[in-house]
């Protein structure tokens, strides 16, 4: 029994999302009521999976499970960048889980290296490959202590020379789909089976011998029960799935077998809600069952060697049925997003980029080649700054690879280059080519990159590539007509998201009217130092006049400029921005500025901004995203008390008509209905968020929202009450003795189950779930010793565990 062997590999990857310029991921409406499209997922899929519910026979949790530690499983680099900086808890859990699986499978950890940026790896030059698989396996050391001994390749696309460069750098093996393997035999036999399709048997390794004579070995997972995992639902019982897999052991098999099989790791939790918890239940059912053993891939080999020699199909992927053509041409594969659409825009995309990427690849060398001892080599170690932008590490870097000392306008421009080639890699990101069409934000984020290799190419290398580039982007055409063609998508959508100091400063500027800054503030990536700055008001009207210096965090460049900003207590505002030009210029400035502004003479501001800085104006809208978001919701918060004054006024006068026509079966006028609708959610939504929650009130709101039948911000409202809900078992885990907190969340989560949407309880269960073993037992005891505080709480917790869902044992 115990030579049946099970693992499941999860491939956790979001493409990098963060803006070209910024180092940030900016806000994305269409991941409402997250931020942006990571912390939606990480919400749903990348964080329960570190406590994963597992539920009894009657449908409450029993027991948490970090699955990372008994599944084998990679991360994309960039992702586990963006973790540790926005989700550190989330980040430390799947490192720890690693830390685990080393104890659980003879000293093998689970997690895998990934090349780095998700490039398609056959479709890469050699100098590109080498780069993704250093980079990767450099990234992992870092975060996870240990050298990795599996490696994924991005969407499984191989080809020979990526295993052999893979090998050559201590890679043991990687995980393919069964049609990827073209023939295999015996190792030491001659003769060779040809396969088709998924004919390979998947329960055993192989290994491939490469052109340099170097081994790996390769494990081709189960095609059929990974497509019923990620599409046909099979993960809608933990049993059913548990099952599955213990039921494709051949009987009879005296021999060990491995049942495996890869997904994308978003099928458990956010492909498929409480997909995680489906693996959960069934990683634990096999175990306690003993059905089999649950290992990785790196103990397995090490256990049982490959017997078999395998030859693989060259230039095939896991998600293209012809081969790598999904990320070149209108192969046919796509989501089925539109209908008539076609995908005839990813080969002039990829053409625009090869052209790019070789255009300054030859500059790039020549620039560098008086700077540094080995260019290539160099930006194979880039990823240690990378890594760590620290002063002293940067330090370090140049004195491993400059020819002799740089001074600062060197080291910058050096910098700047190595910054053009880490976009000239993220610009081939696969999921630019995955999706349906052109305008889709997984490609413009490639075309961005593209668009910050074009902006410092031309600055450095004095070529003039834009108009090259964007002459092969025109060839694409979008599905939609009004988006045009890329050159559009680079103009509308990529040219105005270009930063540089001087927009950072204005960005400054204008922010400073609404955000107090200190003397030293970060923005992004970039650094403000201010030596000057002064803040003036006069009535709704602002005006800031100052002098900072702007530093960029990545390239160290820096610059000190001016500015003077006014605003007239709206939307409007004028403001300039331009290098200092001496003391005198900059006191002469601020003076007219004073001037003009202390007698309340806007016109005449507006023309010493002009005088003084000339074309070089800016407004709201160049303010980056976030805070353009959060300066118009400040804007729009005095205009919609306003609205809502007049709306409410209109809803509770107007309410016993409104019943008298509902009463009748007539319809309520489209204006009160509205202004119900509005009325309603704006209370709603503010009683959600307000601790202690007044339970009663939000009941009758949302049955009167319901008599009116008008529409509510159900996901913000879901959103809101989730977050309330956490902060309230938080304090109640900091402060146990205070019944109130228990007795209003104990209300409150009764009211969850009454909301229009499901309100994700993940969080305020797993508080719960630890109260259980650290707060539970003491009052209990003092219960038992007739302590009636002590028993009142013992029974609202009971109570608060029945409505979470939670046994309490």
């Amino acid at each position: 029994m115990m030579e049946r062997f099970i693992c499941v590999h999860g491939h956790f990857y979001q493409p990098p999302r963060e803006n070209a310029w910024l180092e940030s991921i900016e806000l994305q409406d269409s991941a409402y009521p997250y931020h942006d499209w990571n912390e939606r997922i990480t919400a749903e899929c990348y964080e329960p999976n570190t406590a994963s519910h597992i539920l009894d026979d009657g449908g409450m949790v029993r027991e948490i499970f970090n699955n990372y530690a008994k599944i084998s499983f990679n991360f994309g680099p960039t992702l586990l960048a963006w973790m540790q900086g926005i989700c550190p808890e989330v980040y430390k859990a799947i490192i720890e889980a690693d830390r685990e699986s080393l104890g659980s499978f003879s000293g093998h950890g689970s997690a895998q290296a990934q090349a780095y940026s998700h490039m398609i790896m056959p479709l890469a030059n050699t100098r590109d490959k080498y780069t993704q698989v250093s980079w990767g396996i450099r990234d992992f050391e870092n975060r996870f202590g240990r050298k990795p001994e599996g490696m994924w390749l991005p969407e499984t696309a191989v080809d020979t020379q990526t295993l052999d460069i893979m090998a050559e750098m201590g890679i043991r093996f990687t995980i393919l789909a069964p049609h990827q393997a073209r023939r295999i035999r015996r190792i030491g036999a001659t003769g060779w089976q040809d396969l088709e399709g998924d004919e390979i048997d998947t329960k055993m390794p192989y290994e491939v011998v490469l052109p340099s004579g170097r081994k790996m070995a390769l494990f081709f997972y189960d095609g059929p029960t990974a497509r019923s995992v990620a599409f046909e639902g099979l993960l809608a019982r933990g049993e059913d799935f548990a099952r599955r897999l213990v039921g494709m052991f051949s009987e009879g098999q005296s021999l060990p077998q491995l049942v495996h099989i890869a997904t994308d790791g978003e099928t458990y939790g956010h492909h498929h809600r409480f997909g995680d918890m489906a693996l959960a239940y069934a990683l634990n059912y096999i175990e306690s069952h003993k059905l089999a053993k649950i290992t990785n891939y790196s103990e397995y080999l090490d256990r049982f060697p490959p017997a078999f020699e395998v030859e693989i199909r060259e230039d095939t992927s896991w998600s293209c049925a012809h081969g790598l053509e999904r990320w070149r041409s209108n192969c046919g594969c796509n989501t089925g997003r539109g209908v008539n659409w076609d995908q005839e825009w990813r080969g002039p995309l990829r053409e625009a980029l090869d052209w790019l990427r070789d255009a300054v690849a030859p500059m790039y060398e020549a620039k560098t080649g008086t700077i540094l001892r080995d260019p290539w080599a160099a930006r194979d170690n880039y990823i240690e700054v990378i890594l760590d932008r620290s002063p002293e590490n940067v330090d370090r870097f140049f004195n491993r690879h400059a020819m002799r000392s740089l001074d600062e306008a060197e080291r910058i421009v050096t910098l700047k280059l190595l910054e053009l080639q880490r976009h000239a890699m993220l610009m081939y990101t696969s999921c630019g080519w995955f999706f349906d069409e052109l305008s889709g934000i997984e490609t413009v984020q490639v075309i961005q990159y593209a668009g910050r290799v074009v902006q410092l190419g031309e600055e450095l290398l004095g070529q003039p590539l834009e108009k090259s580039f964007v002459n092969i982007l025109e060839r694409a055409r979008s599905n939609i007509r009004e988006i045009g063609s890329g050159r559009d998508v680079y103009e509308r959508m990529v040219k105005p998201a270009m930063v540089d100091l001087e927009k950072v400063g204005a960005h400054f500027a204008v922010s400073s009217m609404f955000e107090d800054y200190n003397d030293e503030a970060d923005i992004y990536c970039y650094q403000v130092s201010v030596q000057d700055f002064r803040r003036l008001q006069a009535g709704r009207a602002k005006l800031a006049m100052g002098r900072a210096t702007i530093a960029s965090l990545i390239t160290t460049e820096n610059v000190e400029l001016c500015f003077g900003a006014l605003h007239f207590g709206d939307h409007n505002m004028n403001a300039g921005v331009r290098t200092n030009q001496g003391e005198k210029a900059f006191q002469g400035m601020k003076e007219d500025l004073k001037r003009a502004f202390a007698i309340t003479d806007l016109p005449e501001v507006i023309r010493q901004l002009d005088r003084h800085f000339g074309k070089s104006t800016y407004s709201l809208r160049s303010l980056f995203r976030d805070e353009q978001r959060k300066v118009v919701d400040f804007i729009l918060e005095s205009a919609l008390g306003d609205a809502e004054g007049a709306l409410r006024q209109i809803y509770e006068y107007h309410y016993p008509l409104m019943s008298f026509l509902t009463e009748l079966g007539a319809p309520v006028p489209k204006a009160y209905h509205a202004a119900a609708g509005f009325i309603l959610d704006t209370d709603l939504k503010r009683h959600v968020s307000r601790i202690p929650l007044d339970v009663d009130r939000i009941r009758t709101l949302l049955t009167e929202a319901k008599r009116w039948r008008v529409e509510v911000d159900a996901a913000g409202l879901t959103y809101m009450l989730k977050k309330t809900l956490e902060d309230m078992i938080s304090r109640l885990s900091l402060e146990p003795e205070d019944i109130s907190i228990l007795e209003n969340l104990t209300s409150a989560a009764e009211l969850a189950g009454e909301m229009p949407h499901p309100v994700d309880l993940w969080k305020v269960q797993n508080i719960f779930y630890e109260m259980i073993y650290i707060n539970y037992p003491g009052f209990q005891r003092r219960s038992q010793k007739g302590d009636e505080m002590a028993f009142q709480w013992k029974s609202l917790f009971l109570t608060l565990g029945d409505r979470l869902r939670v046994r309490v044992t």
